[in-house]
């Protein structure tokens, strides 16, 4: 709000000079200064709303280190797909949260899905799979969740205590199913997991993409209704509670996110989005499906929690960027500054639907970035041995234009030869050379672990990088190769 003072030109001639006029404009300007500054203090306005993830530039995608996770054998319960659920981390520990379902129906009784978990010390891995898993199971048969239980949504609350919200299915519910919201409490992330007494706590609301808890609500963000947009997807709905175990009701408003237009990257609507709140701001980063299971990964994002808007350089991690990949579906995010780490089931072209595995992409919309990727992780090699190229992730070089490798390893008191690091590239992700970009050799030191770093600058598309044991009797053990990203 702006006051206009119109200040006239005084004429009081006092001994010939105007001194009189000139004081009393002067008066009212200044008071004019104070006034406007009073209500400017005073009008109630709030600075405007920021959102500083994307202030900063475009979003470069990083592919990571996948797959991360991969199913089980054939007679275990998962394995014939593994999909992604929640990636939290609790003290200095990170936990993957998936489902996954059996390829020997003889195994089990009934072949649904189930809910597992895989830690790590690093956001990237290596993950290792639970040993009691799977940690939640099926109900009885003809129960809310005698079918399936998935997508698990995790959060800490004080205290020590964890929720889980997953969703369940009984057989016989329609052509996609409807799926109850069942609530879970635990005193530790690997449980074990304790069942709410009055589940389920939400009836028929899709798959769950993620919790995230505001000033003491609620928020539920899930794909619903599902089958709506294109088969097994759906728009982004809302529901709120003032307790973990609700009452929960459905926004009024819902979608919050619909589906694209059609002919739209994402004209399908989503196979589950995950859900983060920090410096004020809902953060979305969902799977957008093409019609349909081609997907790739989009963002948006609310400062109410209700009124989403979609960024406008979407896709910000087109499938396209990995050959090979069919989607990047159910996504679920983590932050840690600067990189947003978007967890996703991976599903290849070549595998035809049949299997599923885990995978990430990292995302970063700040320059210069460093990011370390895990690339081998080997107990033991045995002499003379060399792993195979497709024990190597494929490293990415669309956004990265400098590379280190480090070599961490342990030779025995009786070592006389080293290892030696091979790097094959390859420009299309599908076909490596025979021979090496580069041919790394480790310094050798008998009974010692030691560590040796190359920096790099290849100008290429993908690497893969493969270990040899130059020793014709001696095995290496506690092999570890890092990858070091920089851009």
């Amino acid at each position: 709000m702006t006051v206009k003072i119109n200040i006239f030109r005084w004429n009081i001639p006092v001994f010939g000079i105007n001194w009189v006029g000139t004081y009393i404009k002067l008066l009212l300007m200044i008071t004019v200064l104070f006034v406007n500054n009073a209500i400017a203090q005073n009008s109630g306005k709030k600075p405007p709303l920021r959102n500083e993830i994307i202030e900063h530039g475009p979003f470069i995608q990083i592919p990571g280190p996948n797959p991360l996770i991969i199913p089980g054998e054939k007679s275990e319960w998962d394995g014939a797909v593994v999909e992604a659920g929640n990636v939290f981390k609790d003290e200095h520990t990170y936990y993957f949260y998936y489902h996954g379902a059996p390829r020997d129906k003889n195994k089990w009784p009934r072949d649904g899905y189930r809910i597992g978990v895989a830690s790590a010390s690093h956001p990237l891995g290596p993950w290792k799979k639970h040993d009691a898993n799977p940690i939640i199971d099926l109900g009885p048969q003809g129960s809310w969740k005698g079918l399936h239980v998935a997508c698990p949504a995790v959060i800490k609350e004080e205290g020590d205590k964890y929720y889980m919200w997953f969703g369940g299915m009984k057989e016989d519910t329609g052509e996609f199913g409807r799926w109850d919201i069942g609530l879970m409490t635990a005193s530790h992330p690997l449980g074990p997991w304790e069942e709410y007494e009055d589940n389920p706590v939400l009836e028929d609301f899709g798959f769950v993409g993620g919790v995230v808890k505001k000033d003491g609500r609620y928020y539920m963000y899930n794909v619903y209704p599902i089958g709506s947009e294109s088969p097994d997807s759906g728009p982004i709905c809302l529901a709120i509670a003032d307790k973990p175990e609700g009452p929960w009701k459905k926004h009024e408003g819902n979608p919050v996110i619909p589906g694209g237009e059609w002919g739209a990257w994402d004209d399908g609507g989503f196979s589950e989005a995950g859900m983060l709140y920090h410096d004020g701001v809902f953060h979305c980063f969902y799977s957008g499906v093409k019609w349909e299971k081609l997907e790739s990964i989009g963002y948006a994002y609310s400062f109410d929690g209700y009124n989403f808007m979609k960024y406008s350089g979407n896709p910000v991690a087109p499938r396209e960027n990995s050959p090979g990949v069919s989607a990047f579906a159910e996504i679920h995010a983590l932050y840690e500054p600067p990189f947003h780490y978007l967890y996703h089931t991976l599903r290849y072209i070549s595998d035809g639907g049949e299997r599923e595995y885990l995978g990430v992409q990292v995302l970063t919309t700040q320059k210069p970035f460093s990011i370390s990727m895990p690339v081998l992780n080997i107990k033991s090699l045995a002499a003379g041995k060399t792993t195979l190229l497709t024990d190597s992730p494929p490293l990415s070089f669309g956004n990265i234009t400098r590379l280190a490798i480090t070599v961490h390893c342990t030779y025995s008191e009786n070592a006389k030869n080293g290892i030696r690091i091979h790097v094959k590239s390859s420009p299309d992700n599908f076909y490596f050379d025979t021979a090496d970009l580069y041919t790394l050799d480790d310094v050798i030191e008998p009974g010692r672990t030691v560590q040796k770093t190359f920096e790099l600058r290849p100008h290429v598309q993908f690497i893969k990088v493969l270990a040899e044991n130059l020793d014709d009797s001696e095995s290496i053990i506690n092999i570890m190769i890092i990858a070091t990203l920089g851009g």
